[in-house]
């Protein structure tokens, strides 16, 4: 798109008669002396999408319900608003570890196969492929995804979601060749990272081995909320995720969102003995309370519109509001920008109005690149972008 757009004397000195300087002329000035030819490029919004799926023997049903609803899911990330949408999808699994006593005995058991492994894209039949996440541009992206969330019911009873990411996002997985049964290359430099939890149970993650907290047979007890001091806390993996850097040094963004064992009407996490079986109290399909699932989406976004029950009887809305999670966000990566002064918005939002905003105004923040890292424009509150937003252009301001 041709920088168009003029404004009489922006930086042009319209008071100076005869010779006289202006801010092109300035020492170091970046300034251009006349109308640049190329516009700045909004680069495509890059995004990786780990899914986390509970695999313990209670969740046919709820993954079966997942994979009913991804097309409303894709559709909705692959929704333009003037941000052209990259991203790419893996899988992992809840299972780490299991430290149970049974029949008296304490058993120690890891998942090595799992344990923040991206899981192999199965093929028709089921069987295993090489693949292990899937791009955006794959023409068979809503089939592959399908086979993909479903992991079965042959997992660790001892759900640890917090765990399984930070194993899959750090070293050494993230160094290991897939070929390796590593994770290396999924995430890209420059690309944010959304991470979505599907559990009916309450996280018991722990860094250490073997894990501390010992389950048992009896289900009147839930005994990772009871010895929850005992655990890795919530803020302690919240920390680390929100730290995360890319290849090139910079602060990856990491989205968080949770469809887990929380309450059907207000979200809230709270138990209940129901029978002989600990639930949250508006969720009976649940096997805990969510004590830890809701502190963790409530971390990343304090509005909680991060997460929902797993016990709707359908996943579509929550979905869709993900996938709008996913491909939103206030900040974008440019290219050819000569001087970031120059640099204007134009963000046309629900009802047809279009707010302008600049970096001159304080409405944009402007972040050059460096060696490996590509400039990026920040949206300010005053000129924050919706989900709801129709387009958004950038423009250069041209004196001449």
């Amino acid at each position: 798109m041709p920088s168009s757009f003029r404004t009489g004397a922006l930086l042009a000195a319209s008071l100076c008669v005869g010779a006289c300087s202006t801010p092109v002329d300035a020492p170091g000035s970046t300034l251009p002396g006349r109308c640049q030819v190329d516009a700045p490029l909004i680069s495509a919004q890059k995004t990786d999408l780990l899914f986390v799926i509970d695999n313990s023997g209670s969740m046919a049903e709820e993954q079966a319900a997942i994979a009913t609803e991804l097309p409303a899911f894709l559709e909705e990330l692959r929704r333009e608003d003037g941000v052209a949408q990259d991203f790419r999808v893996g899988v992992i699994t809840t299972s780490v570890y299991l430290h149970a006593a049974i029949n008296g005995r304490e058993q120690f058991s890891v998942y090595n196969d799992q344990a923040g492994r991206l899981q192999p894209v199965p093929d028709g039949t089921g069987r295993a492929t090489a693949e292990r996440y899937l791009e955006s541009t794959d023409p068979q992206l809503l089939e592959k995804f399908r086979r993909l969330v479903r992991q079965g019911t042959q997992g660790s009873g001892q759900e640890t979601p917090f765990e399984a990411v930070r194993l899959a996002v750090s070293p050494p997985l993230t160094g290991l060749p897939m070929a390796e049964g590593g994770n290396g290359g999924f995430l890209r430099d420059g690309a944010r990272l959304l991470v979505v939890v599907v559990s009916d149970e309450d996280d018991c993650s722990s860094t250490e081995r073997p894990a501390p907290v010992v389950l048992t047979t009896d289900s009147s007890r839930d005994l990772c909320t009871e010895q929850a001091d005992r655990l890795t806390s919530v803020r302690a993996y919240y920390e680390g995720f929100r730290t995360l850097a890319d290849g090139s040094g910079a602060t990856r963004e990491v989205l968080w969102a949770t469809i887990g064992p929380v309450a059907l009407a207000d979200k809230r996490a709270q138990s209940v003995l129901d029978g002989r079986v600990v639930r949250n109290v508006d969720c009976p399909t649940s096997y805990g309370p969510g004590y830890r699932q809701r502190e963790m989406a409530a971390l990343f976004d304090p509005g909680l519109t991060n997460l929902d029950s797993i016990c709707r009887a359908s996943y579509r809305d929550t979905l869709v509001s993900i996938a709008s999670l996913a491909r939103f966000s206030q900040s974008i990566e440019v290219v050819n920008v000569a001087d970031a002064r120059l640099l204007r918005a134009e963000v046309t939002r629900e009802d047809g109005q279009v707010q302008t905003c600049s970096v001159a105004g304080g409405d944009l923040t402007y972040v050059p690149g460096q060696e490996e890292r590509a400039a990026r424009l920040y949206f300010q509150s005053s000129c924050a972008r919706r989900p709801t937003d129709r387009k958004l252009e950038v423009k250069v301001l041209c004196a001449n």
